[in-house]
């Protein structure tokens, strides 16, 4: 049997064995939530999308741990559109983007994120500090208790990972 026909029918029998189990975790941890059903979903399209077949011994720990993972990205990502939303209320009606426009700066925002998501906290805040919040290198080597030359490095090592080349 190809491996692929093998990883499809291991997530097949993972999938009739658990999905009602993973349903009833998920909704316990969103209270009932709808989203339930899709994040229940999104977590077979993950192991779906995994290259390697896959062997499970305890097929409801591995469940849980890339459950936890998606439920996560669901937060990080409500977190995300709570803050642009509040953002484009502030703005006067006139300064307030079309809704594709609104629609692609909230993609780039969690594109940005994702990316964000993998370097350690300390880029990541020398990052942040620097462009969200305008400030120097220097300011953000004392706030960080850290060399400037190391604040430059941080910047440039998360503006990297935020890198998006043209297609």
């Amino acid at each position: 049997m190809p491996p692929a026909q093998s990883l499809h029918r291991t997530v097949d029998d993972l999938y009739s064995d658990h999905h009602g189990w993973l349903l009833g975790w998920m909704r316990r941890r969103l209270n009932g939530g709808a989203h339930a059903d899709d994040l229940a979903q999104d977590t077979f399209v993950r192991i779906l999308s995994k290259p390697d077949a896959i062997a499970i011994r305890e097929p409801r720990a591995f469940l849980t741990t890339i459950a936890q993972r998606v439920l996560a990205n669901h937060y990080r990502r409500q977190d995300i559109e709570r803050a642009w939303l509040e953002t484009l209320g502030a703005l006067p009606e006139s300064s307030v983007p079309s809704p594709e426009m609104q629609a692609m700066g909230l993609e780039t925002l969690l594109e940005i994120a994702r990316r964000l998501d993998g370097l350690p906290r300390v880029v990541r805040r020398a990052f942040l500090l620097s462009q969200l919040d305008g400030l120097g290198h220097a300011a953000i080597a004392e706030e960080l208790r850290v060399s400037i030359t190391t604040v430059k490095r941080y910047i440039v090592r998360a503006g990297q990972q935020c890198y998006f080349p043209e297609d």
